[in-house]
């Protein structure tokens, strides 16, 4: 089994293990730019897969782990391959997060042990699970190291009251230490039960959220040598493989203009889990290998792209119409009631993988102009976000008419 069958997101406030939690399940360390190693923060989309396996002499929940050998010296038995989406914590990366969660099957919310629940960005998180749909939630009360039985049992309460009106109501809360591998086990087990793989359909038309795109030529490289751009990211529903004609919307602006064209391209090799396959399916994230002009392809330059058969892809929209949900009050530190939407108004939209901006031209109605046009279908979730102060800070979703 190469590709994973079940992206499980990890989010949460910044600086609360995300990242440390994603090591300690998959042995990666998924803060790779030189800017995250440098502030210590994730601020990219980190992607990790790792097996859940399971001892077939040991007693639960000890019999959990990811190694092929138990430590009582039996093989253990292969229960599926996860691939774990780690999301910034931070309040400026909220945009990222909300791409990711866009392809998110489930989440682990990380909530440290050693602070007040909820943090800012706990809150936010979880409205964005809520608003993006995401409903198989499990929760990691981490670095119960830091701290003693009973502030971890007074955390543990806080974090019932704050889940208790949320679409998180019911989840279950496994106390953790994640740099010390503590109850890595224990959360495993409950990630199994209480966050399925979805069931997909295959059959229809391929539909992949653009999450990557990057040149990986190497400076210099003689035009001989140049291999065609990359695409990255997760399938949504169909399949995909080697050899296949796709086409990539809204595509890319012309030059010199403000309109976007599409782009066709043709599959030239295909990556899941590290390996080379011949064909994907929906379920963890993928790598594309393409025709394109690298030139297109670098520095995330098709982020926010959904890619497909020719012809198959939703619409591109210039304008959305949107029936409009917004929540009472902003999540976070500063919890004021939201104000209705004005005319003129600078909205930032999250749809699938895209961001984009939108200028309210018609409140009532939830009527759009769009700063860079996105692809998505009718009844697709939009999540809305608005500026207040330096911060754009959530505040609803939309749904496209």
């Amino acid at each position: 089994m190469s590709q994973s069958e079940i992206n499980i997101g990890l989010v949460g406030h910044v600086d609360h293990g995300k990242t440390t939690l994603t090591n300690a399940l998959s042995g990666t360390w998924t803060d790779r730019h030189s800017e995250e190693i440098k502030r210590g923060i994730s601020i990219r989309l980190g992607y990790a897969d790792c097996e859940f396996r399971k001892c077939l002499k040991c007693s639960e929940p000890g019999c959990y782990g990811t190694k092929k050998t138990c430590g009582c010296g039996e093989k253990t038995k292969l229960l599926r391959k996860i691939s774990f989406v780690d999301s910034p914590g931070h309040e400026t990366l909220m945009a990222t997060m909300l791409s990711g969660a866009a392809m998110m099957d489930g989440a682990v919310l990380v909530i440290a042990a050693n602070e007040e629940c909820p943090q800012p960005q706990t809150a936010e998180h979880l409205a964005a699970l809520d608003i993006l749909g995401v409903k198989n939630i499990v929760i990691a009360q981490n670095k119960i190291d830091l701290v003693d039985k009973e502030e971890a049992l007074e955390n543990y309460n806080q974090i019932k009251k704050f889940i208790e009106n949320s679409v998180a109501k019911n989840a279950t809360v496994v106390p953790i230490a994640a740099h010390y591998n503590v109850n890595i086990d224990v959360l495993i087990s409950v990630i199994e039960e209480k966050i399925p793989t979805p069931v997909r359909d295959t059959k229809k038309a391929p539909w992949m959220y653009v999450a990557r795109s990057f040149d990986i030529n190497r400076p210099g490289a003689v035009a001989d040598d140049i291999e065609g751009g990359i695409i990255g990211g997760s399938l949504i529903q169909g399949e995909l493989k080697v050899g296949d004609e796709i086409e990539l919307c809204p595509g890319v602006r012309k030059e010199k203009s403000k309109k976007y064209i599409q782009i066709s391209t043709k599959i030239t090799g295909l990556k899941a889990g590290n390996e080379l396959v011949k064909k994907v399916h929906p379920g963890g994230l993928i790598a594309i290998a393409t025709t394109l002009d690298p030139a297109i392809t670098k520095s995330d330059n098709l982020v926010g792209n959904i890619t497909g058969f020719p012809g198959t892809l939703p619409p591109v929209h210039e304008k959305l119409k949107l029936e409009i949900n917004l929540m009472e009050r902003i999540v976070g530190k500063n919890e004021s009631k939201i104000k209705p939407l004005v005319k003129g108004e600078h909205l930032m939209l999250s749809a699938g993988s895209a961001v984009t901006l939108g200028i309210i031209t018609n409140p009532g109605e939830g009527e759009f102009d769009l700063m860079l046009p996105v692809c998505a279908g009718k009844g697709s979730r939009v999540a809305l976000s608005r500026k207040l102060g330096a911060r754009w800070r959530l505040i609803g979703f939309g749904i496209i008419k």
